[in-house]
């Protein structure tokens, strides 16, 4: 209970506020010890049929839902290969009427980078990502900098800084071909809820498509949640003694979307790690749970440069040298390369 105070308190303060008060730094430290010991409640989640029954879908996923079959739909007789691209991290609100939530951070570099990627290489791309996390083509803009490409001219016209010119350009033609191809379809989400639901019916929709459909799993999605009816309606009040909050587990969905809702797409999923040695194991682990394809394993601080792809066969490393990296290139090039050979050979030999 100690400990799920501190929690909160941590929710409380930002992380620049200013002094650190004593107190504060204590909860941080005292949350550490509570996320390595996992002191959750519900330690055995429930099961994925359970957790939809008990969580309403939002009330936009019809909407959405229609969106998305009518875009694997148009696809489904060519000869296009569809992606589902998940990016960005999802909160799990603390009250229905949500003014405090936990959140999963992620901006979504590698979900947005890779599908561009995709997009260059010819996949029509479903992206399904957190509402103002990282989007393809505009990523390469970020903050005032789309601004500084524009010059006031003469009788209040606009015009683009000729500076600009040569990184504005190929992007707007890029994001361009895609629009006009019909190969974007943007999906957002926020609410870890909200992100289930949808992977669940863009799943079952990409279904038709067979070994044509490409699963890319790089969203940060949280690991808890709180189940509605535990959750107060209103805004919790600080005036009072520190609220008590009970974490659950979420069940394991690869596990039914392997099986049940897409069998015969090809399956990526991601593995961050902090300890290096873990990465290899912990990625055949999954494999050898969920049936899937691939394991993309990074650690942590050496994310952008490295990566590890892991099948149920082998594994091979993906390192960035130093100039390709002091020459702005993206692993995500790398990685969306092989992944196209993989996704290739899978076709064939379905």
């Amino acid at each position: 209970m100690l400990t799920l105070c501190f929690y909160v308190l941590y929710l409380y303060f930002p992380f620049d506020s200013v002094l650190f008060h004593p107190i504060v730094y204590l909860g941080r430290k005292l949350l550490l010890l509570y996320r390595v010991n996992r002191n959750v409640t519900g330690m055995n989640p429930i099961s994925w049929e359970e957790f939809f029954s008990s969580n309403l879908a939002p009330k936009d996923l019809d909407c959405k839902k229609k969106s998305i079959e009518l875009f694997c739909k148009k696809f489904s007789s060519s000869k296009t290969n569809v992606v589902l691209v998940t990016s960005g991290g999802t909160t799990v609100p603390l009250e229905h009427n949500t003014v405090r939530f936990v959140d999963n951070f992620s901006a979504g570099t590698r979900g947005s980078a890779s599908a561009e990627y995709f997009l260059k290489a010819g996949y029509a791309v479903i992206f399904m990502h957190r509402h103002k996390s990282l989007e393809p083509f505009t990523r390469h803009f970020t903050g005032d900098e789309i601004l500084d490409c524009l010059l006031i001219a003469e009788k209040d016209t606009i015009e683009v800084a000729s500076m600009k010119v040569p990184k504005l350009l190929p992007v707007l033609k890029e994001r361009r071909e895609a629009l006009d191809s019909g190969r974007l379809l943007m999906v957002p989400f926020t609410h870890l809820t909200e992100y289930l639901w949808l992977l669940r019916v863009s799943s079952e929709a990409m279904g038709a498509l067979g070994s044509r459909a490409m699963l890319y799993l790089a969203a940060a999605v949280s690991d808890f949640y709180i189940p509605t009816d535990q959750m107060p309606e209103h805004k919790m009040q600080s005036s009072g003694s520190p609220p008590a909050i009970s974490l659950h587990l979420v069940p394991k969905i690869l596990r039914p979307l392997v099986a049940e809702w897409v069998p015969n797409a090809f399956v990526v999923s991601f593995k961050l790690e902090t300890d290096p040695n873990l990465l290899v194991k912990k990625s055949q682990e999954a494999l050898k749970n969920y049936k899937h394809k691939l394991v993309i394993a990074n650690e942590l601080h050496s994310r952008k440069s490295k990566v590890i792809l892991v099948t149920s066969e082998n594994h091979r490393e993906i390192v960035m040298t130093k100039e390709e990296l002091d020459a702005g290139l993206e692993i995500e090039h790398h990685i969306i390369s092989e992944l196209l050979s993989l996704h290739s050979l899978f076709i064939s030999s379905n």
